[in-house]
């Protein structure tokens, strides 16, 4: 039987002590999930951290996930963000190799993005961009005409236009 797989993103908030992260990933990785995305972050609370993590699941296997989680003694919450009702953000550095015919284009595609140019010299330029992961994709998608040399990103976080309760609450 078929079973689609989709992206999801959920938000665990956990203890801020040594170990969390790798108590928590290992749980995926023994499971057998491929984590696309991963942050880690301090919150407004000391005591607590924010993971935010993104992979692909089917429904079921989706969920069996998420009651894992919320079982490890470190996990305080854990929230599965709603596409539609969160804002999700990512940060790209790109190194790009240009010759000075090179740049005017370059500059074009950057300014079009609302990326900007952080370090510039004789041969590359390396530009910074802020955006969900579609518009990162879409930006590096742009600039294969050109020689990337290297990109760096964050991974996604992500935030809720509006606080809800533990995972599966309205």
């Amino acid at each position: 039987m078929y079973r689609p797989m989709k992206q999801e993103i959920i938000s665990v908030l956990v203890k801020n002590r040594a170990n969390v992260l790798t108590r928590v990933i290992s749980l995926y990785g023994r499971r057998g999930f491929n984590i696309d995305s991963l942050t880690v972050s301090p919150t407004n609370n000391p005591e607590l951290s924010r993971i935010t993590i993104a992979f692909t699941a089917t429904e079921k296997s989706m969920q069996q996930i998420i009651t894992q989680t919320e079982k490890l003694e470190v996990v305080e919450s854990i929230m599965l963000m709603d596409k539609d009702n969160s804002f999700y953000r990512e940060l790209l550095l790109l190194r790009v190799n240009a010759t000075k015919e090179e740049r005017s284009a370059i500059k074009e595609i950057v300014d079009i993005y609302r990326a900007k140019v952080v370090s510039l010299d004789k041969d590359s330029m390396i530009i910074e961009l802020t955006g969900t992961p579609e518009k990162l994709n879409a930006f590096i998608a742009m600039l294969e005409d050109f020689d990337v040399a290297e990109v760096c990103r964050t991974g996604v976080t992500g935030i809720e236009k509006k606080e809800r309760g533990e995972c599966g609450d309205d």
